[in-house]
C-alpha cells in the first residue's frame, strides 16, 4: 500500500468512524440511547477505533517510510561506490597501465647492469598494485546486500579470487550466527577478511588457505584467516609491504577485539577474537 493512501485513510478513518456512529444512533439506537450517552460514548468510540485500526496503519507507514529510506540510502552509497570505482579505473588503473608498459620499454632498452633488475622489481611493484586496484574496483561495484543472511556470500567470493591468484586450495567454514552482529561487525569483518586475503596472495607462497568464523561460547566469536605458507619473518607489523596487517589490526582495535598474527603448527594465523559480552 502506498504511503499516500494510507495517509489518507488515517485521516478519513476517524471521520468515518464519527459519522456511522451518528448514522447508527439516529437511526437504530435513539429510542434506546439518549442523547447525552450517545454524545459521551462517541468520543471513546473513535479512540478505540484509533488505537486498533489507525494505529496499525501508522505502523506501517512507519515501516514503510523506513524501507523508503533505507533504499535511498543503498542507492546513494551504490552511486558513491560506482563513482569511486570509475575514478580508479579511469584514473589510477589508467596510470599503473602506462607505467608498466613504460617499464616494459625500459626494460627492452637495457640490455644489462643495475637499471634492469631495479625495473623487474618495480614492474613487479606495479603489478601488484594495479591487481590491488582491480580487486578494489570489484569490491565497490559489488552492491551491499541488505539481506542479513546474505553478507557471507562476498566472503566466500574473495576466498575464490585470492584461491585463483594463488593457486591455493580455499576452505571456508563459517558458523557465526548472522543475528549475533552488527552490521557494522560484518563490515568490519568483511574488509578485515579481504586484507587478510590480500596478504596471504602477496606474501604466503601457500598451498591452502582457510577462512575460519566461529562462535567462542560466550556470545562472541573467533575469525581467522590461515594458511600453510613459508609464515613472517620477524615481526609481520614491522615488516615491509605489510600495510594490510597493519590495517587489520587498527580496526581490530577500534571494534575492541584481539588481533593476533603469528605462526602456529605450521600455519600462519591472521585471528580477531571478541569476547562476550563486547558492544
Amino acid at each position: 500500500m502506498r504511503n499516500g493512501r494510507l495517509k489518507w485513510l488515517i485521516l478519513l478513518i476517524p471521520t468515518l468512524t464519527i459519522g456511522l456512529w451518528e448514522y447508527v444512533r439516529h437511526a437504530f439506537l435513539l429510542p434506546y440511547m439518549s442523547m447525552e450517552l450517545g454524545n459521551f460514548l462517541a468520543p471513546f468510540i473513535v479512540l478505540a477505533v484509533t488505537l486498533t485500526i489507525v494505529r496499525g496503519l501508522f505502523v506501517r507507514l512507519e515501516h514503510s517510510q523506513s524501507a523508503l529510506q533505507r533504499e535511498k540510502s543503498t542507492s546513494a552509497a551504490l552511486e558513491e561506490r560506482e563513482r569511486l570505482a570509475r575514478e580508479l579505473h579511469d584514473g589510477i588503473s589508467q596510470s599503473l597501465f602506462l607505467l608498466a608498459v613504460k617499464l616494459d620499454q625500459l626494460d627492452a632498452a637495457v640490455r644489462d647492469g643495475p637499471v634492469k633488475p631495479l625495473a623487474a622489481g618495480l614492474r613487479e611493484t606495479v603489478r601488484v598494485m594495479h591487481e590491488d586496484v582491480r580487486q578494489a574496483i570489484a569490491s565497490l561495484r559489488l552492491p551491499p546486500s541488505p539481506d542479513q543472511a546474505a553478507w557471507v556470500m562476498p566472503l566466500r567470493e574473495l576466498l575464490g579470487e585470492t584461491a585463483g591468484i594463488t593457486e591455493a586450495r580455499a576452505e571456508f567454514t563459517w558458523t557465526i550466527p548472522d543475528g549475533s552482529l552488527s552490521d557494522k561487525e560484518k563490515v568490519e569483518l568483511h574488509a578485515c577478511v579481504r586484507e587478510a586475503l590480500m596478504n596471504v596472495r602477496k606474501h604466503a607462497r601457500a598451498q591452502t588457505v582457510y577462512v575460519i568464523g566461529e562462535p567462542d561460547g560466550t556470545g562472541g566469536f573467533r575469525c581467522a584467516v590461515e594458511d600453510d605458507g613459508i609464515g613472517f619473518a620477524g615481526d609481520p607489523l614491522n615488516a615491509p609491504g605489510r600495510f594490510g596487517l597493519r590495517m587489520v589490526k587498527d580496526r581490530a582495535t577500534r571494534m575492541g577485539w584481539a588481533f593476533a598474527a603469528e605462526r602456529r603448527d605450521s600455519r600462519t594465523v591472521i585471528e580477531l577474537l571478541k569476547r562476550g559480552g563486547q558492544a
